[in-house]
């Protein structure tokens, strides 16, 4: 066992809710397995990159960063087994010189492989490739009675299940196995594609369907004929032979950025104008065309940029995520934009993803946040004014059918949430069978009534 944790102020990525929790930081496996059996409420944390309330508990809160060992790896496959506390940007550092990459990855290299498995991130590929779950073999999952459960599609299925997208609260992941994928290079060739309305957006996403990597920047706040506006990005991993002879390789860092964003912004420059200022010109900067980018500038580019989350000032933001069924996506979307930008809230970093159907039904995450359609998220500032037009933001996507991601998630109702996830009752027996009294609880899980 670990030593007692000491108080510390948390919070996730959004700096908003902040809590006072016990910080448990066990050194091995053996240890975490101490802690989690001898807590009375607990809930693992990796590196804290969620953005609301869902890796923070006042009674303990355990960090896996100093379990990050490398455990196995079969050279012939790329089958790799790793403790969940290593973080995403180490692996890539040892593994993409080596010409393996994770076959699914989120918007950020500082993330832990457990941190990935319970919130079963997806990525720019989704509608290809599913969701991080979708390629995990097994874990190894330290529950609340106690039992270390290894689990995979063909053992403790039910607990496979409950897991991916999970949150945690099924229990500390331990160990993760999932399979890497084989590359020649570390650059991508990225196409970008200008689109003057939503209609043309959807539509690009259409023409892109057969790429394996597409994103949108979508301009949250343009009215009229320009609703919907946006850059589309579609890449692939560049082959040996895609790449000029002579082409420098492109210089790839595992260290923090320099670039950092010092203070915390005051909240008023953060406003309609500016927003609006700026996603104009960011617009008209766009160039379409083919070029070639380095992985970590297509994948990551906010990671360029340390402490980011500081721009939307001492109150912190919050990342409204939706995803909103293919069929009536259009309308759902043409209504969310119309209330963002009469709202003026909107944010510098707005995206629009397109999702595929996903794994085989029955396979994947009983809470797992994608299903066929598109994502959008956006960033408000924490102010009484973004809250309201998040609840009226709430109404369209539940008209819908559709529903909201809860690893960005700091606000949702129990209602909303009942409403939006057909497995929460399934999820419920199952972590009250491997714990019954529920020792593992977050902050979210409380809210949510999980």
């Amino acid at each position: 066992m670990s030593a007692a944790g000491r108080k510390v102020r948390l919070s996730g990525w959004g700096r908003s809710p902040v809590a006072i929790c016990p910080l448990l930081r066990p050194g091995t496996v053996t240890e975490a397995i101490g802690d989690g059996r001898n807590a009375s409420s607990l809930i693992a944390r990796g590196n804290g990159r969620s953005y609301g309330d869902a890796s923070l508990n006042s009674a303990a809160t355990l960090s896996t960063l100093r379990l990050d060992r490398l455990l196995a790896f079969d050279p012939v496959d790329g089958l790799l087994t790793a403790e969940a506390g290593l973080l995403l940007s180490d692996l890539l550092a040892l593994f993409v010189p080596r010409g393996w990459f994770p076959p699914v990855t989120p918007g950020t290299r500082f993330v832990t492989l457990g941190g990935m498995l319970a919130a079963d991130v997806h990525g720019k590929n989704h509608h290809i490739d599913g969701c991080f779950g979708d390629h995990v073999r097994e874990f190894e999952l330290l529950c609340g009675d106690g039992v270390v459960r290894r689990c995979s599609r063909s053992q403790n299925v039910d607990l496979f299940r409950a897991t991916i997208g999970g949150m945690g609260l099924t229990g500390t992941i331990l160990t993760v196995t999932l399979s890497l994928r084989r590359i020649e290079t570390p650059w991508i060739l990225q196409q970008t594609v200008r689109c003057r309305d939503l209609d043309e957006t959807l539509a690009a996403f259409e023409a892109a369907r057969s790429a394996p990597y597409s994103v949108a920047w979508i301009d949250c706040l343009a009215k009229g004929g320009g609703r919907g506006r946006a850059l589309l990005y579609h890449g692939e991993h560049a082959s040996s032979s895609a790449v000029p002879t002579g082409r420098r390789a492109p210089r790839l860092t595992t260290k923090p950025p320099r670039l950092r964003v010092p203070v915390d912004v005051p909240q008023w420059v953060l406003n309609g104008w500016t927003v609006q200022a700026f996603n104009a010109l960011y617009y008209q900067q766009g160039r379409p065309g083919s070029t070639l980018i380095d992985y970590q500038h297509f994948f990551y580019p906010l990671d360029a940029i340390g402490d980011w989350n500081r721009l939307y000032g001492r109150r912190g933001f919050v990342q409204y995520q939706c995803v909103v069924p293919t069929a009536g996506g259009r309308e759902a979307l043409l209504q969310l934009l119309a209330l963002i930008s009469a709202g003026g809230s909107g944010s510098f970093l707005a995206v629009l993803k397109q999702f595929g159907s996903g794994c085989t039904p029955g396979q994947g995450g009983l809470l797992s946040f994608p299903m066929a359609g598109y994502t959008l998220a956006v960033d408000f500032p924490v102010t009484p004014a973004a809250f309201s037009l998040m609840l009226e933001m709430d109404k369209v996507v539940a008209g819908h059918g559709g529903r909201l991601y809860l690893a960005k998630d700091a606000r949702m109702g129990s209602d909303m949430m009942r409403a939006s996830y057909p497995d929460l009752d399934r999820f419920r027996a199952i972590c009250s069978a491997v714990d019954p009294d529920r020792r593992y609880r977050s902050l979210l899980s409380e809210r949510l009534a999980l």
